[in-house]
């Protein structure tokens, strides 16, 4: 992505209007080191301020997908706030805990969050573009370790 920040500010300014994300002062971050993830947003609701990171590794013909996905994270915030402090309140503050019950409320919902936004992001592109196919940075992932590198 090294040379496609302003594709990502031209995807970032459409999509915060769809998404009705306006009212929100978002800068883009280029993450440039090694980085287990594609992207991610990190929000200051309080203030409506958020930088939406995106690895330099996310090819061009993907980086809309990206920008969608982190932007779906930042309007579902609240939901996710929202449950993450009704888990605390279930199971403690203390994380350090090893709380099987505690990790099972927490991964169930970071699984069901990650899926949610998944495919609203796709359902999203393919009704805005038509867009059929999509990046699935993890299952590749997946392959590339179960067959190696052919």
């Amino acid at each position: 992505m090294k040379n496609n920040k302003g594709t990502a500010a031209f995807l970032l300014e459409k999509w915060q209007k769809i998404l009705r994300l306006n009212d929100w002062d978002i800068d883009i971050v280029n993450v440039e080191k090694p980085w287990r993830k594609s992207g991610d947003v990190k929000i200051d609701w309080d203030n409506h301020m958020a930088a939406l990171m995106l690895h330099d590794s996310v090819p061009e013909e993907h980086i809309e997908e990206v920008v969608v996905h982190e932007l779906l994270h930042l309007k579902l915030n609240g939901m996710d706030q929202m449950i993450e402090y009704a888990i605390d309140l279930i199971y403690g503050t203390e994380k350090n805990v090893m709380d099987p019950k505690r990790e099972f409320a927490t991964g169930a919902f970071m699984i069901e969050l990650e899926s949610t936004v998944e495919d609203l992001t796709k359902s999203l592109l393919s009704a805005y573009d038509g867009r059929t196919e999509f990046w699935n940075k993890r299952v590749n992932r997946q392959v590339e370790e179960e067959l190696g590198s052919c």
